[in-house]
């Protein structure tokens, strides 16, 4: 029996070979994004870091400066590079949804889900990355990357940074 199906007489066979040929170009195109998103998070000063959702994201207070508190956000990704855990520490003043003496993960931080892709470029430290936010404009060190925060959808598209805010920018000098 052939594997070949026809819908009203016509070989269906074109249609399957189009669908893979759009999947193939579909990962070439996340690929080829991821690859230049290294590039940027690299010429970012940051350090790139892709993998998944382990643990949900949980709020954390901090210290204040100058009245508002600089609290975080932590989750667990696994690495795709490694499959190593790792500590995320995602500093909630970033995020547009923060709201001072608000004691919860903001938005769009509250959408991180367990199983969802992450993409994120900052600051390793022992375990964990940080700094995955904006640098404000300042030029870019290794001590002060221009990070970002991204989901990663199921067809591999990179959405937007959610740690772009600058409203409490003034809280840093800048360089």
């Amino acid at each position: 029996m052939s594997l070949l199906k026809f819908h009203e007489g016509r070989s269906i066979q074109r249609g399957v070979v189009s669908s893979v040929s759009l999947c193939f170009v579909l990962a070439l195109l996340s690929t080829r994004a991821l690859a230049d998103d290294a590039q940027q998070c690299a010429a970012n000063a940051g350090t790139l870091l892709v993998g998944q959702v382990v643990s949900a994201p949980t709020f954390k207070h901090g210290m204040f400066r100058k009245g508002v508190e600089l609290s975080h956000t932590h989750l667990t990704l696994k690495g795709d590079a490694d499959g190593a855990d790792y500590d995320v520490a995602i500093d909630n003043v970033f995020a547009s949804g923060y709201q001072q003496g608000a004691a919860v993960v903001p938005p769009p931080l509250n959408s991180i889900a367990v199983g969802d892709k992450l993409e994120l470029c900052g600051l390793p430290f022992q375990g964990g990355i940080h700094w995955v936010h904006t640098n404000c404009g300042d030029t870019p060190t290794a001590q002060d990357p221009n990070g970002w925060l991204k989901e990663i959808a199921a067809d591999g598209t990179v959405g937007p940074s959610f740690e772009d805010s600058q409203q409490y920018c003034y809280l840093w000098p800048h360089n």
